[in-house]
């Protein structure tokens, strides 16, 4: 499954073209090696996320299977091994 899609369907990020973009600006790693969208990801694979607030590391547990999946179970696809907040930069 390529790496936006596997974003999208889990839910990290809300939608495939943010995903997309966000591959783009060199925010997305796979096992610390900034990634193309179009990356297929394994499961094992580590993928580091640093977004605007929140940086997340997570490692896949399985792939998906379909275009979907239940908000309920989406732990069984992933584990989350860093979640922390960003500080904003503030010059004054």
């Amino acid at each position: 499954m390529r790496l936006d899609k596997y974003l999208q369907v889990t839910g990290l990020i809300k939608r495939r073209a943010l995903a997309n973009e966000a591959c783009k600006l060199g925010l997305i790693k796979v096992n610390q090696i900034v990634a193309k969208a179009t990356r297929e990801i394994a499961v094992g694979d580590i993928i580091d996320i640093t977004l605007a607030k929140r940086e997340t590391t997570i490692k896949v547990l399985q792939l998906i299977q379909g275009n979907s999946l239940k908000k309920t179970i989406r732990d069984e696809y992933f584990t989350i091994l860093k979640d922390v907040e960003r500080q904003q930069d503030n010059d004054e």
